[in-house]
Formats: structure tokens, sequence, C-alpha cells
């Protein structure tokens, strides 16, 4: 409703005077007047848009890390680090295409980039088609990401998610996936190899993942559930462009014990050949982890906080090989984590300590930390 008046110092102005601003007033806002009206008494007609129900989220993950190389190494070093800060949007179109846009912090070049821009088309669990910027199919790695793995210090044992990717595991291009009986889960595409790699030529990626227990469902999959489901999974991925290969084989179980602690057991297998890898002086690599935790069923107070202990341990052997006249070498990564899972994957705190060995021409270190995750 609109009011309008005279200014205080004009009250005692003869009222003709009044009148004749307040029929300027309305002349001149009487359009705006009649269109307020009108989008406000009538129905939305097709000229309207209704952006529905539009989701929105964000998420960060900062640690304090202290890093001491071994002798001969060099000096330690401390760093409080922001790793990642996450914006995620996501809506329906209509009741079968969605669209999705998130971006990520960039702790490396200190820029906040375009993680996924991609439009989503559903016409049943088993058929789904996936259009733009989003995690291609991949390791289970790659597909929970950072976010929702179950340890802290995910991609750093020359084994997980060496697939190339443009920024953050992503990928453009078009891809197919399907969910059968909810224990069977297909999904194969093409995405464009020159932005990956500098070959023109595309980039076929595929993966097939079968469920025994408990049903995975949508695209996105976990290194844990904390207790949520009991799992028995298994997937095999590859990716594939002018003959050369990344292939990973991955294996999580999730199991709930009568006593509500949980236990998960978690390996992967990668070849990289000429594909992909850590190292790109390196043409091939190839390896496997192995990874066990134990989430205690009490629930601890502290302070107003109310979470439950983990504990993991994580054991990774890496090579490097085929690099010209570089000596092969190989890499092991030994981790313990001591959590304080407080809500799940929206708030955790994470202490960690990581040893990284290498056999020649790199130095080893470890590290010792503490990551916060916290999203909503």
């Amino acid at each position: 409703m609109f009011f309008l008046r005279a200014p205080k110092e004009d009250l005692n102005m003869p009222k003709l005077r009044v009148r004749n601003e307040l029929l300027f007033v309305v002349r001149r806002y009487a359009p705006v007047l009649l269109l307020s009206g009108f989008l406000l008494t009538s129905k939305p007609s097709q000229a309207q848009i209704n952006l529905g129900p539009i989701t929105v989220g964000a998420g960060i993950q900062t640690d304090f890390t202290h890093t001491q190389p071994n002798a001969g190494g060099g000096g330690s070093s401390d760093d409080f680090s922001l790793d990642h800060a996450r914006i995620y949007i996501s809506g329906p179109v209509t009741d079968s295409i969605t669209f999705q846009f998130n971006t990520d912090y960039d702790s490396a070049t200190n820029k906040v980039g375009i993680m996924d821009a991609v439009a989503q088309f559903k016409e049943s669990p088993a058929f789904n088609i996936w259009v733009g910027r989003f995690l291609p199919p991949g390791d289970r790695s790659n597909l929970y990401g950072p976010f929702y793995s179950n340890q802290w210090g995910v991609y750093t044992d020359g084994i997980q998610d060496g697939y190339p990717g443009i920024f953050q595991g992503r990928q453009n291009g078009l891809m197919y996936w399907g969910d059968f009986a909810k224990k069977l889960k297909v999904s194969f595409g093409a995405f464009d190899g020159k932005s990956l790699t500098g070959d023109p030529k595309l980039l076929v990626a595929s993966r097939v993942a079968l469920d025994f227990w408990d049903s995975e469902e949508g695209w996105y999959q976990n290194g844990t559930y904390y207790g949520d489901k009991n799992v028995l999974a298994i997937g095999l991925a590859n990716q594939e462009q002018s003959g050369h290969t990344a292939s990973t084989l991955d294996f999580l179980m999730e199991k709930k014990l009568p006593n509500n602690g949980v236990v998960d057991i978690e390996s992967e297998f990668s070849d990289y050949n000429r594909l992909g890898g850590y190292d790109g002086a390196f043409a091939k690599s190839h390896g496997g982890y192995g990874l066990g935790s134990y989430l205690f069923p009490k629930v601890v107070p502290i302070g107003k906080l109310n979470g439950k202990f983990q504990i993991l341990g994580k054991f990774a052997d890496a090579a490097f090989t085929h690099g010209g006249k570089l000596a092969s070498y190989s890499q092991k990564t030994t981790e313990i984590d001591f959590s304080y899972i407080i809500k799940e994957f929206k708030a955790r705190l994470m202490s960690f300590y990581r040893d990284t060995r290498f056999d020649r021409d790199h130095p080893n270190f470890w590290q010792l930390g503490l990551g916060l995750q916290i999203q909503m």
C-alpha cells in the first residue's frame, strides 16, 4: 500500500498547493501503481517465470599443518590453509530437467573457479543424461571428493583420482548414467580432450559399480555413511584417449555393528598408462591403498557440541615409471586420523598424521595437523 502525505514542514501550506502536489505524484507514478496492483492481484501467466525451489548451500575446509622434512630435507613449516570454499546452487527447470552450478576456491591460485555447470535430464533412475561440466565416470574417490571422503588427506597418495581434469576433477562433455534395481550403476560419456590433455581427440570414460548390500542412490557416492548404510560395493572405471588409458578398481565395505559402532574398509588399485597420474614427468604409474576406520558408538559432549570419535588408518604404495632418462621411483604414504564427527559431513573436526616416503630423488617428510569442515 502506498501512503502519500506532505512533508512535516509543509503541513500548514494552503490546501490547494497540497492537492496540486498530490495530483502531480499520482499522475507521474500511475503506471507503476497500476502495474504493482496487477501483479499483486493477478494469477501467474505463461509470460511469468517460476524459478521453483532453488537450493543454495556452502562449505569450507580449512586446516593447520606442521610439515617436518626428514634429515637433509630442509626446515620445517607451519601453515594455516583455506583448502576449499564452495558455493552450491541447484534447482529444477521442469519435472525432468534440473540444473546444477557449483564453485570452489582454488588455494593454488587464490581464485574461485567454476566447478560444476551441468544440465541434468532424467527420464527414470535407469536413464539420466548430463551435459556441461561435471564429475565424469571415474573412481569412487572422484565421486565423493574431499567433502565426502572418510579421510582428511585425500588425493595425496599418488593413486586416488589420478584422472585428467579441468578443475577439481571435472571434465566438459556429455554422459549417460543409469541405476538398475538400485544395485547396478552403469555410466559412460565423451569429453573434450583438448582442455584436458591438449589432444583434440575425445576422451571416453566409463564406470560400472555394483552394490551387494544397501543401495547408493544418485550419481555421487561417499567414502563413508557413518552407519546410515551397510555397504558392500565394487566399482571398475576406465578412461581412454588416443590409445592411452587410466583404469581403477575400487572397493568399499561399511558395517554397523550391534553396539552401534561402524567399521569401514576401503581400497583401490590404479593404473595410469600415459593418461592422468600424479607426476607429469612419468608416463606411467600404478599402485594401491587400503584404509580402515572405526566410528565409536558413544556420543561424547564437548561444551555445546555432541559428537562421536573416529579412528582411521591408511597405507598406500604407488610406483612411477617410464620417465625417459629419469629413474623410476616409488612413494609410500601412511596416514592416521583421529576425528570428532559432530554432524557427519556438515561438521567434523579431524586431526591427522601423514608420513610420505620416497625411495629416491624426493625428500621424505611427515605432517601433523588439524582440519575443520563445515557445510550447510
